[in-house]
């Protein structure tokens, strides 16, 4: 695969390249090694792209996955206790949080790194809470996500986001003063 595009959002390149650049060297070296065509493997369910092969993105991710570990790269989980003290006088859950958690895909020296080829939803999230949740709780100060650009994107089932997209809704968003630097790579075949 190659990086078809990057977004720095909040200066993501600029301390990235200058203060984890080894690290940033094996993210680009993971990214050449996966082999899309290997895992165009799933066949079209939705009206539109109904008996065409798509790319899997549970086979991408677990090829990312490999590729990371072999690495020494890390998935790191935390737990989610949540509590019920925001419940209204009255209302008592019987399952507050039992088993939930919050997971990043890899980290290695503090750098975080989130593969996505969900939702658009799950791009925000990565970059807008979980990132800022995990620098928060110390384990990451910088991060990388990587996601795929539309026309990879359209060679997948529908409603996967894209590189396009996530970049200009970043532009207009702005900064906030909780958001880390992340890197935004936008991949292709």
């Amino acid at each position: 695969m190659i990086i078809a595009g990057e977004y720095s959002f909040n200066g993501g390149k600029e301390v990235i390249e200058s203060k984890y650049a080894n690290e940033l060297k094996e993210v680009k070296e993971i990214v050449s090694l996966v082999n899309p065509f290997e895992l165009k493997t799933k066949v079209g369910q939705e009206r539109t792209k109904a008996g065409r092969m798509l790319y899997s993105p549970r086979a991408l991710n677990r090829v990312f996955s490999q590729l990371f570990s072999e690495r020494g790269w890390v998935k790191k989980k935390v737990n989610s206790i949540y509590s019920d003290k925001f419940y209204l006088s009255g209302y008592t859950a019987s399952r507050v949080s039992k088993g939930t958690y919050r997971e990043m895909d890899f980290i290695k020296n503090r750098l975080g790194v989130e593969v996505q080829f969900g939702k658009y939803a799950f791009m925000v999230y990565n970059v807008a809470a979980k990132m800022t949740i995990f620098h928060k709780l110390g384990f990451i100060d910088v991060g990388i996500e990587i996601v795929p650009v539309k026309d990879f994107a359209r060679e997948m089932s529908t409603g996967v986001a894209y590189f396009e997209q996530f970049a200009w809704d970043l532009e207009q968003r702005g900064v906030s003063n909780i958001d880390i630097p992340v890197l935004i790579f936008g991949i292709s075949t």
